[in-house]
């Protein structure tokens, strides 16, 4: 758990260590959606209840660090970089701990059964995501290099380097998510018109895990190149 005492030592040094704070915290809401739909899978509701709560307090922590971060960020010229674009970056940060959050609500509020078809890419979907929101938490640690080199050099190609891997994960999860909406429509009328439009929702959701993790590389991609 993230202390606020721990929260405002951040600040002290430099905002990114915040916001890669920030983006662990978010980061680690995403990895709990994989053994969220594996419980699910499992049909063990009562660990996706555990799972659920677990991933609604991380998120909680994460709003922590993001409500300080916005209080102690410096309005000053004198940061290396422009204070809207931090701002940005962890907008886009914590749309990765809201959306695991939405996931959460939706499994535990609809108590839903994953049809056989769906299970095996479901799971593949998600691991994939999870993988795409680990990379892009890397990328976010290398801010201390980046700072620390002036945003120049080798260290600016190594993260272009790594930002065009993390677009490559990313269209990975837009192919995986395709094939499974793919086959829920071939599946659609032996299922009800609800459930078929509350699974649409959950593979979109889960997708949107991965596109906001690409969102924060992009973001930080523009702000390297400013």
């Amino acid at each position: 758990m993230v202390q606020k005492s721990t929260i405002a030592m951040l600040f002290g040094s430099s905002p990114f260590k915040a916001l890669q704070t920030h983006m662990r915290e978010a980061v680690e809401c995403a990895r709990d959606v994989q053994p969220l739909i594996q419980a699910l899978a499992d049909g063990d509701h009562a660990e996706v209840n555990r799972i659920k709560d677990r991933i609604f307090e991380r998120e909680a922590e994460a709003d922590a660090v993001k409500h300080e971060l916005r209080l102690h960020l410096p309005k000053s010229l004198f940061m290396p970089v422009d204070r809207r674009d931090l701002l940005e970056i962890l907008h886009l940060q914590d749309t990765i701990a809201n959306r695991a959050q939405d996931i959460a609500g939706l499994l535990y509020e609809r108590k839903m059964t994953i049809p056989p078809f769906m299970q095996e890419p479901l799971l593949a979907l998600t691991a994939r995501c999870i993988d795409t929101c680990d990379y892009s938490l890397g990328i976010i640690e290398e801010l201390d290099e980046l700072l620390a080199l002036g945003f120049r050099g080798r260290e600016v190609d190594k993260v272009n380097d790594m930002l065009k891997t993390l677009n490559d994960i990313e269209d990975e999860t837009d192919e995986l998510g395709i094939m499974l909406a793919r086959a829920l429509f071939e599946h659609e009328d032996e299922m009800k018109p609800v459930s078929v439009m509350m699974w649409y929702q959950l593979i979109e959701w889960i997708g949107d895990l991965a596109d906001y993790a690409e969102k924060v590389g992009d973001r930080l991609r523009l702000l390297i190149a400013k």
